[in-house]
């Protein structure tokens, strides 16, 4: 599936969705909740294809494997807890996705601590002792 046949079933889906949200909001709901499933579905292949390019890229570049792995991890929790936030936010609870992207920010935070640290660790060691 290309790009435009995922903007083609967006825009009918967000027609079917403006025209039934009215007669019956909770199948509209999940109208949209397939919709995002299935263009996740067709792109599945393509995000296999980023991670094995980042990952080639690493191994040429020389950097440790923890690092690309935490920083693939952080590009996927930025990814879900957007994609969570979004549907929780079509729901119509705009509170609760504001905890999800949260939520999001401090697990990326978190995985970030180790890489954090590493650089800040190069870089005093690039400073002349006192």
């Amino acid at each position: 599936m290309d790009i435009l046949q995922i903007a083609i079933l967006g825009v009918v889906a967000s027609i079917l969705y403006i025209i039934l949200k009215d007669l019956n909001k909770s199948f509209a709901f999940f109208l949209i909740l397939i919709t995002g499933i299935i263009i996740f579905l067709a792109i599945i292949h393509q995000i296999s294809v980023i991670f094995q390019t980042i990952q080639t890229l690493g191994e040429k570049a020389s950097v440790e494997g923890l690092y690309l792995e935490t920083i693939l991890k952080i590009i996927g929790i930025a990814y879900i807890a957007e994609l969570g936030a979004n549907l929780t936010k079509d729901a119509g609870l705009g509170s609760v996705a504001h905890y999800i992207e949260l939520s999001g920010k401090i697990f990326i935070l978190l995985l970030a601590v180790p890489i954090i640290t590493a650089v800040i660790e190069a870089i005093i060691s690039f400073l002349p002792s006192v």
